[in-house]
């Protein structure tokens, strides 16, 4: 067996796309959702991985740009592998961002036009507003939250 010269092995290999997303949520396990102005469903602030940037620099750079906050990206709490669909095959990292309280979300400027508003919301109150992929997220990071556990899941899915 005769192995690939090492550029054209490099130009064979599977190219993934990421995202990455913030919980931030009250201590009653309510999470901060975001209604964007592209789309009817409701998201967690977050987006698309920009070239060269790992993951949790996307997590800060999204919170920057969609809400005006700066916190640092904290616990990985969900790494979930997404197969290609409407979107090519990807990787999404749902970071915890920590608590927020009413008076936080209020206070929220929304510095990218992508993003109308923000609410507080209970996981069953938001579901049906959400993709089923993203309900299935959310409810894996809350439970990743709970336990302290990094959870591994596949579409939304947690694998055991």
């Amino acid at each position: 067996m005769e192995l690939l010269p090492f550029d054209e092995y490099v130009r064979s290999l599977d190219r993934k796309r990421t995202a990455a997303g913030v919980l931030l949520r009250d201590t009653a396990d309510r999470v901060l959702f975001v209604r964007p102005s592209y789309q009817p469903f409701w998201e967690i602030p977050g987006g698309a991985g920009e070239a060269g940037e790992a993951p949790w620099h996307t997590a800060v750079r999204e919170l920057r740009e969609e809400l005006g906050l700066d916190r640092p990206a904290a616990r990985l709490l969900v790494l979930d592998h997404q197969p290609a669909g409407r979107l090519p095959e990807g990787l999404n990292f749902v970071f915890d961002g920590g608590l927020v309280t009413e008076d936080d979300v209020a206070r929220l400027t929304f510095t990218d036009a992508e993003i109308v508003s923000a609410h507080l919301l209970s996981l069953a109150d938001a579901t049906p507003g959400l993709q089923p992929v993203l309900a299935r997220r959310v409810a894996a990071a809350l439970a990743a939250v709970r336990s302290g556990e990094l959870l591994l899941c596949e579409d939304g899915h947690p694998v055991r």
